[in-house]
């Protein structure tokens, strides 16, 4: 195959991959709104994914979750205060740094958060029940690898 075809047919392979990922983002979108709605009638998707991003990174500062999720420290101020307003995340003090606090999901957040993606949980589930774990495995690899900006052999990104 020459280097013009090889480039071509990348070209197209990584034009579809685009295309496939611009569905799967409008399907994130839907079931990001909803999951919100669940854990709280209203809540935006922004302040579920700072919710999301707490659980998954706890204990955070606000900082590193603004640096995380590229948001200025404006909006992920109301964010937070809305969080915690509800009862979702608390405050506790940074040991590391008397200036700032440290952001966890509370007992109720964490229950709201399972509660609320249980039918999505389930909707994936359902979707990759004909899949072999390998596959699975292998799909959670690659992505990984693309978003990290490395090779999925984890050699090194030319």
């Amino acid at each position: 195959m020459s280097a013009t075809t090889d480039r071509e047919a990348r070209t197209r392979a990584v034009r579809a991959l685009e295309g496939e990922f611009s569905d799967l983002i409008t399907l994130f979108r839907r079931k990001i709104t909803e999951n919100a709605n669940r854990v709280s009638p209203g809540m935006l998707p922004g302040a579920y994914k700072v919710f999301t991003t707490i659980v998954r990174h706890e204990p955070v500062t606000q900082s590193a979750l603004a640096e995380m999720l590229l948001l200025d420290k404006g909006q992920l101020s109301r964010s937070v205060r809305e969080l915690t307003d509800l009862g979702l995340i608390e405050r506790t003090p940074d040991p590391n740094d008397g200036r700032s606090s440290l952001l966890s999901a509370t007992a109720l957040g964490r229950e709201r958060l399972a509660d609320a993606r249980g039918p999505q949980e389930g909707a994936l589930l359902a979707a990759l029940e004909d899949w072999r774990v390998d596959d699975i495995e292998n799909l959670a690899r690659l992505l990984h690898a693309l978003v990290a900006g490395s090779r999925p052999d984890g050699g090194p990104t030319t």
